[in-house]
């Protein structure tokens, strides 16, 4: 009760106010870049060259996110974003499915069906989370060459998958952790097997873990460009790629009305999963942070 009295105080009152209004400025500033690129996404060419930057647009127009969408040059080719765009979740959405369920077994695994040397494979595993990309370009396209996937949509899953196993296996392993091992341990006593305890008992409460692994790998893999200018070929580059060849082939004037609209359309998937889902994200890493 006192607790409760002390927070209606006039100065407690203060303070929470100076607080709010920190936090507003703070996420003012944070997204004033994506303020401008959307209002120069929507502005006539002229208005941009005449005006400032965060100057509303006086005859707003689409147009710019129409070219941007489907008849801008990337390079050689002037059809746009489109097929980048959706080339890029026909490489994101089986390389995250892929990646979660591996990650799901191997957490599984290491955590509730310990072998000789599990913790001395978990430590290399999470070493492969800090390697940087740029060391292995070269020996993850002679594995490809020798795999025949090389240039193709099949050799950048194959590659993010590859990458993506060691992070989505630390995320479970350090979720199932958190899990009584006599619910396993009861399991087999009834008869389980492996595949039927982890189907049956881990995966319908690894809801949280599994939210955790989608948002990181997806962000990961759309936003990704090394990759995918390294790996894919013609036909099978990712929006990132294209983003890239659009913002810098130039035939006349300019168009950064064209070029932010395109930056939009390359972003808004990221930016409406953490929109929609950010928060489960949080709740997420932290459901498995103490130990059941």
């Amino acid at each position: 009760m006192d607790s409760v009295i002390r927070s209606r105080t006039p100065m407690a009152r203060v303070w929470r106010l100076l607080l709010h209004a920190t936090l507003l400025l703070a996420a003012l500033w944070y997204l004033l870049p994506l303020a401008v690129m959307v209002l120069t996404s929507i502005k006539p060419l002229e208005e941009i060259g005449a005006g400032s930057l965060l100057a509303l647009p006086e005859n707003p127009t689409l147009a710019p996110w129409l070219k941007a969408w489907g008849s801008a040059c990337t390079g050689m080719r002037c059809e746009g974003m489109s097929g980048y765009f959706w080339n890029s979740f026909a490489i994101v959405i089986p390389a995250v499915v892929i990646a979660t369920l591996i990650g799901a077994l191997n957490g599984y695994a290491l955590t509730k069906w310990r072998f000789k040397g599990a913790e001395l494979l978990f430590g290399m595993m999470l070493f492969g989370c800090f390697i940087p990309f740029q060391v292995i370009l070269l020996p993850m396209a002679q594995t490809l060459g020798w795999l025949g996937l090389s240039s193709s949509r099949a050799g950048l899953i194959f590659v993010h998958v590859v990458f993506g196993i060691a992070f989505t296996t630390l995320f479970f392993r350090n979720f199932y952790v958190s899990i009584p091992d006599e619910l396993v341990s009861a399991a087999k006593l009834d008869g389980a097997g492996f595949f039927r305890i982890f189907w049956r008992i881990l995966l319908p409460v690894s809801k949280p873990i599994i939210v955790v692994s989608v948002i990181w790998q997806f962000t990961q893999i759309w936003n990704d460009f090394l990759f995918g200018v390294a790996f894919s070929g013609y036909g099978a580059q990712p929006v990132t790629v294209a983003l890239n060849n659009l913002v810098n082939t130039s035939t006349g004037v300019k168009e950064y009305n064209v070029d932010m609209a395109a930056a939009m359309i390359a972003a808004l998937p990221t930016l409406v999963v953490y929109v929609l889902a950010g928060k489960y994200f949080v709740r997420g890493l932290t459901a498995g942070s103490v130990k059941g």
